[in-house]
């Protein structure tokens, strides 16, 4: 009978969670509602959890709450795709939970799930059951009532896994999307997954990893000059506030009048400020009525500037100017990514449906620009949630456009104008989303049946604005099928993207075929270069 688990323990549970997961990421991945060849769900929980495994191993002893902030810290910036952020704030929850503690028993462990659970609903702001959400919801409220009769780790995590896998397999009753694809929940299977590691490691086999995980993600980016002209606000004034008497967000508006590039973070009672301002004095004395001041930098901007212009001409290194926007997209394809480069990009995260950047990718991306504000254009649904998470991260101002798929990226950018504020430039591009319909042409993986017709594994399929719209054997009749769907009476623009898959004589005369069909309307072709969609297409 097992009563405690120390730290040791605990990190042999999470590194059998993590392996196990990692082991299964492919039937994960396969758990999609889409019949498509680019499930990810498996891949960007074990990616996700990968990076907890990297900041574990840097943790020498067996403290359980330095165990705990190691997984928090992993899993938050290796954090990909929506699964892989709702993974990170469970374990974010439940290393809390576990903070001071020496030992853990099952009521602390039930504690533990149940923090994770509640942590992971805070983070969304439109929580859908039938999904993970439910999942650890479910088994984190069961926890807490059968910790109280079972104080048998083993037994108490058996049950705890019973009941996660009876949610599971209630999924599809919960969502139409899963009874429809014949599948239950990929992120609820991955977490049990990771449950059935940690209770393997408890029973004394823990699982090694069959491969080494991935974390790596490709970036370009672009660079200008700087010039220390007319800096406003002389003083970057940094300082973290412990106070329980404010918020975040009462912090935020007292420090508006002070300057800008204002950036304020809360967690649990602790509160980061990043302000530029010519009154570092009267900003430290306006939050010190609320509580004390952890850590203060106050930096001379100027100063530095000066010196940073000094040491260019020395090393005759160029340094770099801090313009008023900068721009971020990520991009699947060559071709795409030279369109979001035209547009004036300066940095491009190479990902999409086949891998989805961490937040740590958007981190890295948001540094290299050096501009007063940034814009992301994650062009994903499944991406949106890593790239708010970066921008609660980030000290500077970033601004997420929730674009989901390329084509509303590009109406987006279309709809940017350098002369107007950046709330009027997000107010045009948040608008602008509406503006533009879109549709995929890609090949299905397996037999379902979905939204009344019937697909056949190897079928081409055309989805659009998230339905499958029709299924058949060729390219060019499933992309004329999807563009009858879509096209109304107020539609002007059509604009294909052709994948590598497609070659360019094949793509034109499609082209050609579509400009007789719909004589009114101008048919726009452009090579995209992504992998496994053949077409890509923009309705306006």
């Amino acid at each position: 009978m097992i009563q405690y688990i120390d730290g040791k323990l605990l990190r042999d549970m999470f590194v059998s969670g993590a392996n196990n997961l990692q082991n299964n990421k492919d039937l994960v991945d396969k758990l999609n509602v889409f019949p498509v060849p680019d499930g990810d769900t498996g891949t960007n929980m074990s990616l996700t959890i990968s990076y907890a495994m990297k900041e574990l191993s840097k943790v020498e002893g067996d403290n359980i709450t330095e165990i705990g902030k190691a997984l928090s810290k992993g899993s938050l910036m290796g954090a990909r795709g929506n699964s892989g952020v709702i993974l990170s704030q469970i374990i974010r929850g439940f290393a809390k939970s576990i903070e001071g503690k020496e030992k853990i028993s099952t009521s602390d462990l039930a504690d533990a799930f149940k923090n994770g659970s509640d942590t992971a609903y805070k983070a969304v702001i439109k929580p859908i059951e039938g999904t993970i959400l439910t999942v650890v919801r479910e088994s984190g409220e069961y926890a807490l009532s059968a910790c109280k009769k079972e104080k048998d780790l083993v037994a108490f995590l058996e049950m705890v896994i019973k009941e996660a896998n009876n949610s599971l397999n209630r999924t599809p009753e919960l969502l139409k999307a899963l009874k429809e694809a014949g599948v239950v929940d990929s992120g609820g299977k991955g977490l049990v997954l990771i449950y059935e590691g940690m209770l393997e490691a408890l029973k004394g086999n823990s699982i090694e990893a069959l491969e080494k995980s991935s974390t790596t993600t490709t970036q370009s980016s672009a660079q200008a000059q700087i010039n220390t002209d007319d800096i406003k606000f002389a003083y970057c004034t940094e300082f973290i506030l412990e106070s329980d008497k404010v918020s975040d967000l009462q912090i935020r508006d007292m420090m508006m009048k002070y300057g800008d590039s204002l950036a304020v973070v809360g967690d649990d009672g602790v509160i980061k400020v990043h302000v530029h301002t010519n009154d570092p004095g009267l900003v430290l004395q306006d939050a010190l009525k609320y509580g004390q001041l952890i850590t203060i930098k106050i930096e001379n901007m100027k100063v530095q500037h000066e010196n940073i212009l000094l040491d260019t001409k020395d090393e005759t290194a160029s340094a770099v100017e801090e313009k008023e926007y900068g721009f971020i997209a990520t991009s699947m394809g060559e071709g795409l990514a030279q369109i979001f480069k035209d547009f004036g990009v300066d940095y491009i995260i190479e990902g999409g449906q086949t891998m989805n950047p961490s937040t740590e990718d958007f981190m890295k991306a948001i540094e290299e620009i050096h501009a007063k504000n940034i814009f992301i254009f994650p062009n994903n649904s499944n991406i949106i949630m890593a790239a708010n998470q970066a921008k609660e991260l980030s000290e500077k101002n970033i601004i997420v456009i929730p674009t989901k798929n390329t084509p509303q990226g590009f109406t987006a950018l279309v709809n940017f104008n350098a002369d107007l504020s950046v709330e009027e430039n997000e107010e045009a591009m948040m608008e602008s989303l509406g503006l533009v319909k879109s549709g995929q042409v890609t090949f299905a993986v397996r037999d379902t049946v979905m939204n009344d017709i019937e697909v056949k594994e190897g079928n081409i399929i055309g989805i659009a604005e998230g339905k499958l719209q029709s299924a058949g054997d060729g390219v060019d009749e499933i992309t004329t099928k999807l563009i009858e769907n879509i096209v109304d009476e107020d539609s002007a623009i059509i604009t294909l993207f052709y994948g590598e898959d497609v070659k360019e004589e094949d793509a034109n005369k499609l082209r050609d075929e579509l400009e007789e069909k719909f004589e009114d309307i101008d048919v726009e072709l452009y090579y995209g270069g992504q992998p496994l969609y053949y077409y890509l297409i923009s309705v306006e």
